[in-house]
């Protein structure tokens, strides 16, 4: 069953004790209050989702591009930061002006978040790939941390796409499957997801039921 999921902001890590006295890291989720701003159908669109705006701008709407100041203008929503859009069933399709919270889902349900990792500049292939480096002794000459050959003789005489080699590290949307939500601040907003998410603080996070589980 696909159903939308919310757009967070990522506030930080710590620690959370259950009410049997174990610690549990956690990461701290802030949900903006979620709006569906438009909606996708199979007939008209050939497939189903829901797209939601959250955090407002202060941007002026005669600032904004056309086709969102449409999308706000028409909904009669305020200018967001954010548009995201989720695949949903038919079943699950919202009308337009649904607003959603927390609430969407539940403590102890399994969910999977995605965000742009925190980027880590240029880096070797020790740290990007784990790779052993070369001899730390005599007749290795100042490259014991190269990633040693990469190519071949004259057939096929040259690199293959995808080699691991050095290069920049991070910076990239990943997907962490299988969270934990371990605790719901309905008051606050605040999710409370057991383990790390992907991002930095304040970078925008995008959850929504674990496919997996």
């Amino acid at each position: 069953m696909l159903r939308a999921g919310i757009i967070a902001t990522k506030i930080g890590n710590s620690s959370y004790y259950s009410q049997d006295g174990t610690n549990n890291q956690v990461t701290v989720l802030k949900v903006e209050e979620c709006v569906v701003s438009n909606i996708k159908t199979s007939d008209k669109h050939g497939y189903n989702a829901v797209q939601l705006a959250t955090i407002d701008t202060k941007k002026d709407i005669s600032k904004i591009k056309k086709p969102q100041r449409k999308i706000y203008s028409s909904n009669n929503i305020s200018p967001k930061k954010i548009l995201k859009e989720f695949r949903v069933d038919n079943k699950n399709i919202l009308e337009i002006g649904t607003k959603l919270n927390v609430n969407h889902f539940k403590v102890d349900q399994f969910v999977d978040a995605s965000s742009i990792s925190i980027g880590k500049g240029f880096a070797g292939v020790m740290k990007r790939h784990n790779f052993g480096g070369l001899r730390a002794s005599h007749g290795v000459s100042i490259s014991h941390r190269s990633h040693g050959s990469t190519g071949q003789n004259q057939d096929p005489g040259r690199v293959f796409k995808g080699k691991k080699m050095a290069g920049r590290m991070g910076n990239k949307k990943v997907t962490k499957q299988n969270l934990k939500i371990i605790d719901i601040d309905s008051e606050k907003n605040l999710l409370i997801i057991k383990g790390s998410v992907p991002g930095k603080k304040n970078s925008v996070v995008y959850v929504k039921d674990s496919v997996k589980k």
